[in-house]
């Protein structure tokens, strides 16, 4: 019968399509629709039901304007959106580790319901699995006022700002933040998957997984928000494993929030108060919001935005966050968690092949990037010598990705093996070859080889097409990896030990192949086992220019 029960209700599942010995159990409830009363406030335990509840399809994607392949999309309407999936052997013996996956998606688009995040792969390796939506964009990360009142710069309070947004006629006056345990809080979407995991808490040993074996991992924004809350006290002990793939360098302050918030409404057309703001329908604030990141995209001199116009994220609000969470792992904050950190090799050449990353050819559009964003012409001069045939672009491209990803994400496990936590480190190096160019080890290239679903066409053009032999071999490896770090603690490779870089262990992800291939082109031929290396020559982007990143320090970003 496939049936589970739950503490809201009985639910039944249906057999996985590739694999029968597997049971998946789609769009179960974890909180209430966030919508009319409950809109922009905390999530709400679901309603209970009588019966058995039909749980064989995915719920409900949030609000968002993306159409993804083979997933489904929004329409205005869809409102049972907090739902989770969940994948369990029908055989297995219990007490099994449990993996919670977060999408990525830059906080506006994904879902659980992607066929990249099908769970029937590592569930066949013995892990429960756990995939989740949660509020997006505006409903899930906008800033709402905790009054009904926004200054200008004339007010007489002299609290409120203006703002002048690229491309508007006029300065927009800026909501007065409010940064405390308001009724509508800021992090909803945060809030959201720490009530996901809480249902994991009360629920997965009914499907078999054990709750004092929680590993919770994402990818992107996915793993920022994993990242969040392994700092927030709020979800101490929810989990006791992370694994984070291309964490994403974006972090803001209220301030920061509000301003976009001020934004938001004037392209919807509202007051920037919560009032103003209820009054929007979702489907308005998500095409207010494109409308802004395509003023941005537009605008060369609208500073950091134009390049990758992404404008919600985490928020800095005094109460479920305080600080970035590199500072506060930094400071000690990530606890006895454990990490598991990897990123790709040419993480930012996706976002130029799929259109979203402004175009970089000329040297005065190098110097105003370098400038937006504060980085020394020694680190710019860096990359350019350590790539001395490639087109000016591909420097960009390179200099970006260690900015919003590689470095971010290797100072992550870094500051949290210095702070005492455990840490391991792994970089995705995987390319291939193809008629019309060659597919790059880039952003999200690495998700469907971890979770064993390469067969999907629908990521076909992330990793350049169907699958060869030695490219099902390394997705097993990675899915291995996974399995023994959510089980024990062990992904098969030591632990940082000091600065990546700097001697330790760090497993780098490639085919057997290209292993053999870079052995041949080594002095002697030698080859390092399994991909496994410790790090001496930390030079080149196979280690994300390490050395020259080190020199010039990381800038933390705002959304």
């Amino acid at each position: 019968m496939d049936v589970f029960t739950t503490k809201s209700g009985r639910v039944r599942g249906r057999r996985a399509a590739r694999d029968g010995g597997i049971v998946a159990v789609l769009g179960v409830p974890y909180a209430a629709p966030p919508f009319g009363p409950r809109r922009f406030r905390e999530p709400q335990p679901a309603e209970p039901w009588d019966g058995v509840r039909d749980c064989t399809a995915f719920g409900p994607v949030a609000p968002q304007s993306a159409e993804l392949p083979g997933a489904p999309s929004w329409s205005p309407g869809d409102e049972d959106i907090l739902t989770l999936n969940v994948w369990t052997p029908a055989e297995g013996p219990g007490d099994l580790p449990v993996l919670v996956w977060i999408h990525g998606g830059a906080y506006v688009f994904g879902s659980s319901a992607q066929p990249d995040f099908d769970g029937t792969a590592l569930a066949g390796g013995g892990l429960v699995v756990v995939t989740l939506n949660s509020r997006l964009g505006f409903e899930g990360f906008g800033h709402v006022p905790d009054a009904d009142a926004y200054a200008d710069s004339d007010s007489a309070a002299g609290t409120g700002s203006a703002l002048l947004v690229p491309g508007a006629d006029s300065v927009l006056p800026v909501p007065v933040p409010v940064s405390s345990a308001a009724s509508f809080p800021d992090n909803r979407g945060l809030l959201d998957q720490i009530a996901a995991l809480e249902w994991v808490r009360d629920n997965i040993s009914a499907f078999g997984g054990s709750p004092d074996r929680v590993t919770l991992a994402g990818q992107s924004s996915g793993a920022t928000s994993v990242a969040c809350l392994t700092v927030a006290d709020r979800a101490r002990g929810l989990f006791r494993r992370a694994v984070l793939h291309s964490a994403v360098n974006a972090f803001a302050t209220v301030e920061q929030a509000a301003r976009t918030t001020a934004e938001v409404a004037a392209a919807a057309g509202v007051p920037a108060t919560r009032a103003g703001l209820l009054a929007a329908p979702p489907e308005a604030l998500v095409a207010a919001t494109d409308r802004v990141c395509e003023r941005y995209a537009q605008d060369p001199g609208s500073g950091q935005r134009h390049y990758d116009p992404a404008i919600y994220g985490p928020v800095a609000d005094g109460v479920l966050l305080t600080a970035d969470p590199l500072e506060a792992l930094a400071a000690g904050a990530g606890g006895a968690v454990e990490l598991l950190v990897c990123h790709t090799t040419e993480e930012y050449w996706l976002l130029d092949a799929v259109g979203s990353s402004a175009k970089i050819t000329s040297e005065e559009q190098l110097a105003a990037f370098a400038a937006d964003f504060g980085l020394p012409s020694s680190l710019v001069e860096g990359h350019r010598e350590r790539l001395p045939d490639a087109p000016l672009l591909d420097v960009y491209l390179s200099l970006y990705s260690g900015l919003l990803f590689a470095e971010y994400s290797t100072r992550l496990a870094e500051a949290h093996a210095l702070a005492g936590g455990r840490a391991f480190l792994a970089r995705f190096d995987r390319r291939r070859d193809r008629a019309g160019g060659r597919v790059r080890a880039w952003h999200c290239a690495d998700i469907p080889f971890a979770f064993g679903n390469l067969h999907e066409e629908s990521v076909h053009f992330l990793v350049g097409g169907p699958p060869g032999a030695a490219d099902q071999e390394l997705s097993r490896r990675m899915a291995r990896a996974w399995a023994g770090f959510a089980a024990h603690g062990d992904p098969g490779w030591a632990p940082l030990d000091g600065p990546a870089g700097g001697g330790e262990t760090v497993r780098v992800w490639r085919t057997e192949e290209e292993e053999a291939a870079d052995a041949a082109r080594r002095p002697g031929g030698a080859r390092r086992a399994d991909g496994v290396r410790r790090v001496g020559d930390d030079r080149g982007a196979e280690y994300g220019f390490r050395d020259l990143w080190r020199a010039a320090g990381l800038p933390l970003l705002a959304p």
